[in-house]
């Protein structure tokens, strides 16, 4: 039978309406924070006191580590990142004294991205299509002026356990090969090899190696990396872990496993579940010592609207 012509436009029109409907819902549903309309901190609202105590349990020798490399106008960063510093006197150098102690003093001017060096990525960083952690929409927070919501200031302090995964010893090289992605597999076998489980909460760091070829081959250093694969951060995800960093600049790998977008495994973790990222971690220390598991203390600058801040977490065991 032929339905009316007036009849099938009504229809057609229906459909779009549906199908748009449940685009919007789809969209709201991949955003939205399980933490409520208002959550701006993402999975730090895992960190509890009791999680804090508990990775104090885990010092035993009181030996610390510094996480963060040192940052300075030759380090290695994402194009067009750069950074330099310089330290001005009031006056001419050696010029100006203050009073009849006669006090000097110097300041400095620091001038270039954050995002480089050792960073922690805050939820603000990176979206979908210009949707960003809780369906805050890029038009709606991101000035110039810095950001409305989700900026760097919003991140508490971290104090929690702390893991780190050897994949470097997985492999069984000095220097895993750009591109090689660790997904659940490789994630459970080496974590099972080191007599470690990640938990709720955790913060998980990789080494891969790669940080060998900072400051010696910064052409191949940023020209690819290995790192997190789609699965390893989904799997992640599901474990509630707060942060996920490496030895590499971008924790994922790359190029990019097949299928797998331009930087996706950022989304899947900043934008999907608010899971913070930490780049260019200092973990070769913790490796050497087999230091697998420990205290890992993080407060970032709190720097309003910022969003990514050069950071220098301490392990401590």
């Amino acid at each position: 039978m032929n339905a009316d012509p007036s009849l099938r436009r009504w229809l057609f029109a229906a459909t779009l309406c549906v199908l748009a409907s449940g685009n919007a819902i789809a969209q709201a549903d991949w955003c939205r924070s399980k933490y409520g309309p208002d959550d701006e901190i993402g999975a730090a609202n895992l960190l509890t006191p009791q999680m804090a105590a508990d990775a104090a349990r885990l010092v035993r020798t009181g030996k610390s580590y510094a996480l963060g490399l040192e940052t300075n106008s030759g380090t290695a960063a994402y194009p067009p990142r750069s950074w330099s510093i310089t330290v001005v006197q009031p006056g001419q150098a050696g010029g100006t004294t203050l009073g009849p102690t006669k006090t000097t003093y110097n300041d400095d001017i620091w001038m270039g991205w954050v995002g480089t060096g050792s960073q922690i990525d805050g939820l603000g960083h990176l979206g979908v299509d210009n949707v960003y952690y809780n369906c805050n929409k890029s038009a709606d927070f991101a000035l110039a002026s810095g950001l409305k919501k989700l900026g760097i200031e919003k991140v508490p302090p971290f104090v929690t356990r702390g893991v780190v995964l050897d994949m470097a010893a997985y492999y069984g090289t000095p220097l895993v090969r750009e591109g090689t992605a660790f997904n659940r597999k490789e994630i459970d076998e080496q974590a099972q090899r080191q007599g470690i489980t990640i938990r709720r909460g955790d913060v998980v760091l990789f080494h891969t190696g790669w940080q060998a070829l900072e400051g010696k081959d910064n052409k191949r250093f940023l020209a690819g990396e290995p790192g997190l694969g789609k699965e390893g951060a989904l799997y992640l995800a599901s474990k509630e872990v707060v942060a996920v960093g490496a030895d590499t600049w971008a924790v994922e790998a790359i190029p990019f496993e097949q299928g797998v977008g331009v930087f996706e495994i950022h989304q899947i973790l900043l934008a999907r579940n608010g899971i913070y990222i930490l780049e260019n971690m200092n973990t070769g220390p913790l490796v050497a010592d087999r230091a697998w598991e420990f205290m890992f203390v993080l407060g970032a600058p709190r720097i309003t609207g910022g969003v990514q801040a050069i950071v220098n977490p301490v392990a401590i065991r």
